[in-house]
């Protein structure tokens, strides 16, 4: 499988995806808001788009399908539940379908509802395993909940994605690396993981940026949610925190902090 990540350097800050298999050619676009990338870079390597797939619903992941489909003839994917809100769909998943590329490549779907309730990331189950995570884990961060989502069926996905395995590399929809680990650092300034993490990769391309959740477990606040200097400092913003708060309750009051960090 080759994985093809395209930073669009927009205000938002999108990743879209090819992946391809180099035996027949064939393609996978994710989310491409940047059509005209996707089509060049895939007329570059002889590929042949066939199918898109949408994370979810939101304009910033399904702008460029028209454009693609015209030029391509490809398949728009996406949760079943979306089919109301992306036009043109062709093809509804949900958890356990597989998508395929060429011959060998199959793709997991999982619902993995939150940031929005029609989301899926795409699963590859090899010994090589990678997680397309959509706008639900970021590097280093949580999508929000802002246009349709709810924090608790982001809680619900974050524990399914922290039982994956811990060498699957992670590819989000968008680059926000830099500001969750300062996030995380607000909330746990002893994080030696985050401070060298953004020491690291501060003024890096961010196409060329990829963690994986073993990194993630250790950088990623929205993952550590037993940890005692994130629940203290947490006492300070919710007084009337209790002394030994679920992980679920420290999940929803970090995301209650992040919407306006």
């Amino acid at each position: 499988m080759i994985v093809e990540k395209i930073w669009t350097a927009n205000a938002y800050r999108n990743f879209n995806y090819l992946i391809a298999c180099p035996n027949s050619g064939e393609a996978l676009a994710i989310d491409p808001l940047d059509y005209k990338k996707c089509i060049k870079i895939a007329k570059k390597n002889s590929w042949n788009i066939t199918q898109i797939l949408n994370t979810h619903e939101h304009w910033d992941h399904i702008a460029g399908n028209d454009a693609l489909v015209k030029a391509t003839s490809a398949k728009v994917i996406a949760h079943e539940n979306a089919k109301d809100k992306i036009p043109n769909m062709d093809i509804g998943v949900n958890h356990g379908d597989i998508i395929k590329i060429g011959k060998n490549i199959e793709l997991e779907c999982l619902d993995t509802p939150g940031h929005t309730l029609s989301h899926i990331c795409l699963f590859l189950r090899t010994e090589e395993p990678v997680l397309f995570s959509g706008d639900a884990l970021f590097n280093a961060g949580a999508g929000n909940c802002h246009f349709g989502g709810d924090p608790n069926e982001l809680y619900k996905t974050f524990t399914q994605l922290e039982k994956l395995p811990l060498e699957t590399r992670i590819y989000p929809g968008h680059d926000y690396l830099i500001s969750n680990l300062k996030f995380t650092l607000d909330r746990e300034p002893q994080n030696k993981d985050a401070m060298e993490m953004l020491r690291k990769y501060e003024n890096d391309d961010p196409a060329e940026i990829v963690t994986s959740l073993k990194d993630e477990m250790k950088i990623n606040v929205f993952l550590r949610l037993q940890n005692e200097e994130i629940i203290n400092k947490l006492s300070e913003s919710f007084p009337d925190l209790e002394s030994k708060p679920s992980p679920k309750k420290v999940f929803l009051k970090l995301r209650e902090l992040r919407n306006h960090w």
